[in-house]
């Protein structure tokens, strides 16, 4: 029987992880099988229950994997005692480069979060609201020190957010644009519009 294969870097259940998020992004969590994600690894269905307890466990990894990584990060800038613009441009780069770097696990977290189970789900929308909040104390941090100008902060944030989010459109159909390029332009679009 194949073993699940993984390096000094990469756990057995990462790989698994891995493996799921892509099959999740594929044909989505509902209609995926873990009879499937065993023929991926290349395993019997019943060796990946020694590493994981579930469907569902796997996408929980995978969400709250992705929404730290994400708050993690957010949290850092918030202590950094740049100007909003530098702050705003850091975390626009970070979205960029996860969504480059774990394509999948990202999908994931953005489109199946809904699958999850209580209180996962609960768990999830909370982390993720919070997540929203701090983008908005920053942009209104930004708009009372001048620095940006007077917007709505609500919405500053939303557009941010679906703009970066669309990078998964460019991960699909991987026109000639470099990837420094790509994020180069979407931050400079973002932050400074199109007007010359």
């Amino acid at each position: 029987m194949a073993k699940i294969l993984s390096s000094k870097n990469v756990s057995k259940k990462e790989v698994i992880t891995q493996k799921a998020a892509g099959l999740f992004r594929k044909k989505g969590f509902a209609t995926s099988s873990m009879r499937e994600l065993a023929e991926n690894i290349g395993v019997e269905a019943s060796s990946l229950y020694n590493h994981i307890g579930s469907k569902n466990e796997l996408l929980q990894t995978i969400c709250f994997k992705v929404a730290n990584d994400f708050t993690s990060h957010l949290n850092e800038v918030e202590k950094k005692s740049t100007r909003t613009i530098s702050k705003l441009e850091d975390l626009i780069r970070f979205h960029i480069s996860m969504m480059l770097l774990h394509p999948d696990e990202v999908f994931v977290a953005n489109h199946e979060w809904k699958q999850l189970s209580e209180p996962f789900l609960s768990n999830f929308m909370n982390q993720r609201k919070s997540y929203e909040n701090k983008w908005v104390e920053i942009i209104k941090e930004g708009i009372k020190k001048k620095e940006i100008k007077n917007i709505n902060p609500h919405i500053a944030m939303l557009t941010i957010l679906s703009a970066v989010r669309s990078v998964e459109f460019w991960q699909r159909h991987k026109k000639s644009i470099a990837i420094n390029e790509l994020e180069s332009n979407i931050v400079d679009h973002l932050l400074h519009g199109l007007i010359k």
